[in-house]
């Protein structure tokens, strides 16, 4: 007769055949991983998420085993072994089991602060059953990974000592794998992903018609061609509101705004492009304007409609704005693959108007401000030298989601007045530089500004502006003592997890409700450029009545077709 528990000895070998230290730690970094991060989580996401995590818990328990025996450090006595295993599974098991169940209130947690609504169930089977397949995945490419370091050093002991055999072989696989995944793998992805955006770049005009305003970048009248700036460009060039429409939203009077754009396309070298963008600019009259704008796309040369747009309501269309772009990728990708090619455009463009610009009449000449969202904000910053601008600075800058690679960004929050939050600094009395949120920081406080107006409108539930990679081993600041109202008190550290965490919310960033995460709401745009223009003309109560106006549903979107309209595709949405 066959013994009851026979069946599953063949399940108890597998399990009792693990690394023990290696399923336990998968198991609680597989847990933790089901607390909540900045952005909410769909049961998709969260099982491929978990996988990942697992894996990496996995691999570290895994190198712990292996780095006990290395050190030659004295086993457990043979007979303790497997109740040990048996316990550290069971008990990462139960872990995970714990907070599979609680999963669906911390999810929640993060879409109470959102506004969102709650779900019922954030699926905890398809999360496990999901998370089955990428874990399988990553630890079968370590374990490839750890066979070629054996194979290599099996080669290599046969010359030299067992330790040195084993740190050439550890160093020959690194360097094999960094070929091939960055310099042969990166490099072909990268250029496809950059030929596949050239494609649809190239599709601009394709589907609308050139514009017939002579005042318009890519008319018949225009230096740029209508077919070299881009698909997403061109919904800046077209979509601005005109006299008419301002005059709707404001009841005063307004002029037509003027916004020129210079394509990837439109020149062969960033000072080639520079130059007609200044060329473009004059050809329509844009330094006779009251407000000038140079703008920093994001990676597909995108521009958020109600960051322009809402400028030239408070100024009556009297403002003049410049983009040039400088990628065909996404942001991230951009980001990843040619951080310095933002910079080195925005600093050409920078430099060819700022010194133009310098040498007009104060007193006629427009004010100049710099703008720039995600990537572009990245890059905006880079492109001055404030010891440069000193003797004849510039107006100031709206500066929205920086990058957490901003260097300027970094270096002023790092210089922060100690009592103020990471999320929401204070630097120094707040007379050059300012941050705000879409609570705090947009409501006018009494505070005098100087010549310089350096403005930063950052959410604290912005993976973007927040993700650290520091956070793999330590606490991000913004953690420390009073969270943002957007993050969820449930929200915890822990070490590998969270950095993990960030890291998938920075591709979820663009999915968060309007307000939240990396979408910047139109009524904060607002805002945030009365505080930084100081716009003549109105009173505080207009301005309330223009806020409720441009942000009430239907108004706007009836009058100029819609602010949040989606860019070439799904994938490439702005600033991510």
């Amino acid at each position: 007769m066959m013994p009851v528990f026979g069946p599953i000895r063949p399940l108890r070998h597998f399990v009792l055949g693990q690394p023990a230290g290696g399923v336990f730690l998968g198991l609680v970094f597989f847990a933790l991983s089901l607390t909540p991060s900045l952005i909410p989580r769909h049961f998709l996401i969260q099982g491929i998420l978990s996988g990942c995590v697992f894996a990496a818990g996995y691999g570290i328990g895994v190198f712990l085993e292996w780095l006990w025996n290395f050190m030659g450090l004295k086993p457990p006595p043979r007979r303790w072994v497997r109740y040990a295993q048996w316990a550290m599974i069971g008990t990462g098991a139960a872990f995970a089991f714990i907070c599979l169940w609680l999963s669906t209130g911390w999810q929640n947690s993060i879409r109470a602060v959102m506004d969102m609504p709650s779900v019922e169930s954030n699926q905890p089977i398809y999360v496990v059953a999901i998370a089955i397949v990428p874990a399988l995945i990553l630890i079968a490419l370590g374990t490839l990974i750890v066979s070629g370091v054996r194979l290599v050093s099996g080669w290599l002991r046969l010359i030299i000592p067992p330790r040195v055999a084993l740190v050439g072989g550890i160093i020959v696989v690194m360097i094999v794998t960094n070929i091939t995944v960055n310099g042969v793998l990166g490099r072909w992805a990268f250029a496809a992903a950059d030929r596949f955006y050239a494609n649809l770049d190239t599709l601009a005009g394709a589907y609308e018609e050139q514009p017939t305003d002579p005042l318009r970048s890519g008319s018949a009248a225009s230096l740029v061609s209508w077919s070299t700036i881009g698909l997403d460009a061109r919904v800046y060039v077209q979509s601005g509101p005109t006299a008419a429409e301002i005059e709707a939203i404001t009841d005063k009077p307004a002029i037509d705004p003027l916004r020129v754009y210079v394509g990837l396309r439109s020149a062969e070298t960033v000072e080639q492009r520079a130059r007609l963008a200044l060329a473009e600019m004059l050809r329509v009259g844009a330094f006779e304007r009251s407000v000038l704008v140079l703008i920093m796309p994001v990676g597909t040369g995108w521009v958020q409609p109600p960051a322009i747009d809402t400028l030239e309501f408070l100024h009556g269309g009297d403002v003049a704005s410049v983009a040039l772009q400088y990628s065909y990728l996404t942001s991230w990708l951009s980001l990843v693959s040619e951080p310095d090619v933002g910079v080195e455009s925005a600093r050409a463009l920078f430099d060819i108007v700022y010194r133009y610009w310098s040498t007009l009449p104060v007193e006629t000449r427009p004010e100049l401000y710099l703008h720039g969202l995600s990537l572009g904000a990245y890059s905006s910053q880079a492109s001055i030298n404030l010891f440069d601008i000193l003797s004849n600075p510039i107006a100031g800058a709206l500066w929205v989601g920086p990058p957490f690679a901003s260097q300027i960004w970094r270096e002023v929050t790092g210089a922060r007045n100690p009592l103020s939050p990471a999320w929401l600094p204070q630097v120094g009395d707040g007379s050059i530089v300012r941050y705000a949120n879409q609570f705090s920081g947009l409501e006018a406080d009494g505070r005098t500004w100087g010549p310089l107006r350096l403005f930063y409108l950052q959410y604290g539930s912005d993976p973007v502006v927040f993700f650290d990679p520091g956070m793999i081993y330590r606490s991000p600041a913004w953690l420390d003592g009073q969270r943002a109202p957007d993050v969820s008190a449930a929200l915890n550290w822990y070490p590998v997890v969270t950095f993990l965490q960030l890291a998938f919310d920075l591709v979820l960033a663009q999915t968060s409700p309007v307000g939240y995460g990396h979408v910047y709401a139109p009524q904060h745009y607002l805002k945030a450029w009365i505080e930084v223009t100081e716009p003549e003309g109105w009173t505080r109560a207009e301005l309330d009545t223009l806020t409720e106006r441009l942000t009430r549903t239907g108004t706007y979107r009836d009058i100029v077709g819609g602010w949040f309209r989606e860019p070439a595709i799904a994938l490439a949405r702005p600033g991510q």
